[in-house]
């Protein structure tokens, strides 16, 4: 399975993707970010964050899009940033078919490094570790970005599979819906029977 993984916001929307299924080496496939000016008007930050995650997606090709799921904060100015970024990134994959899974950062937390409350280094050195990579990514959104598509892999493997099998499903049902519907050329409707008067 590939999975990519997006922390999102509207400075710095980190990406990574990596592959490989539970129990089995991990492999990096890539990593960065997105960056957006803060003076620009959100408008066009928006539309430079969704040309971003389409040249990703066009590039990783991912089997899933894992992102991180909105939680409450004191700022709520952030808050708006990065559930706007969300948006952007759902409605990027949702246009290709994609399934969308969402992790809360005590979820990733927890299956990177077995401990839900751990600090930004923790996660950078258990992304490293398990990627065999030389350094920790760099900066931590990028980090943060592999941690979802890892916690993804380990967690919502299975998950993804169904959903993406219901998701196969319901767009053969509705072919098939459509299909039934249309009319079929060349053959003539039976009347209806007649009544017979006595």
């Amino acid at each position: 399975m590939r999975v990519l993984g997006v922390d999102p916001g509207l400075t710095r929307c980190g990406l990574g993707a990596v592959e490989g299924r539970p129990g089995s080496p991990l492999a990096l496939i890539k990593v960065g970010v997105v960056r957006t000016p803060s003076d620009d008007e959100i408008g066009a930050r928006l539309i430079a964050i969704e040309a971003g995650i389409e040249a990703w997606l066009d590039e990783v090709r991912p089997d899933v899009v894992a992102v991180e799921r909105l939680f409450a904060q004191v700022n709520i100015r952030t808050v708006m940033g990065v559930a706007q970024a969300s948006g952007v990134v759902i409605a990027c994959a949702a246009r290709r078919g994609l399934p969308v899974a969402l992790h809360t950062p005590s979820e990733v937390k927890a299956a990177i490094t077995g401990y839900g409350n751990a600090d930004k280094r923790q996660i950078g050195a258990m992304v490293t570790r398990l990627l065999r990579l030389d350094a920790p990514p760099k900066p931590a959104d990028a980090a943060d970005a592999l941690a979802l598509a890892i916690c993804n892999v380990w967690r919502g493997g299975a998950q993804d599979r169904i959903s993406a099998a219901v998701a196969r499903a319901r767009s053969g049902a509705r072919g098939a819906a459509r299909a039934a519907a249309r009319p079929v050329l060349g053959v003539r409707r039976a009347a209806p029977p007649r009544k017979v008067e006595e």
